[in-house]
């Protein structure tokens, strides 16, 4: 796990340097930087409406008394989109939107729920129900 995560905070840095000195080079330095401020614009909004959606459903999923698991998968896609957002680069805000965006996060979501039932068939996860 160290060894991921060590990679994460290094590799993930340099190619967003690489990518943002790239087109800072194409399109100029205000330019690069005024792309940055505009996504970071969007996606605090689009953050905010999905937000807001999802804590909607959740409140209506519970109190009609069923589980709100894809609503809580939904809002914790959102959460990881807002914090993408936050870091400063064009790589991570394209995932951030992807997670936003509720088109691209229902496939990403179907991924993940198979991934995830994945990694509790083979016990990797283990679910305790009393």
């Amino acid at each position: 796990m160290f060894i991921k995560l060590l990679l994460a905070f290094t590799i993930i840095p340099v190619i967003e340097i690489y990518v943002l000195l790239k087109v800072g080079g194409t399109i100029g330095a205000l330019q690069t930087i005024g792309l940055i401020i505009a996504t970071g614009i969007a996606g605090a909004y689009l953050a905010r409406t999905q937000g807001f959606d999802i804590v909607r459903r959740i409140q209506e999923e519970t109190a009609q008394g069923r589980l709100p698991a894809e609503s809580l998968l939904d809002g914790a896609m959102v959460l990881a989109g807002g914090l993408l957002l936050l870091t400063p680069g064009f790589c991570t805000d394209l995932f951030g939107f992807f997670l936003l965006v509720p088109g691209t996060r229902r496939v990403l979501k179907k991924l993940l729920r198979g991934y995830l039932k994945h990694l509790m068939d083979s016990g990797n996860i283990r679910i305790h129900r009393q």
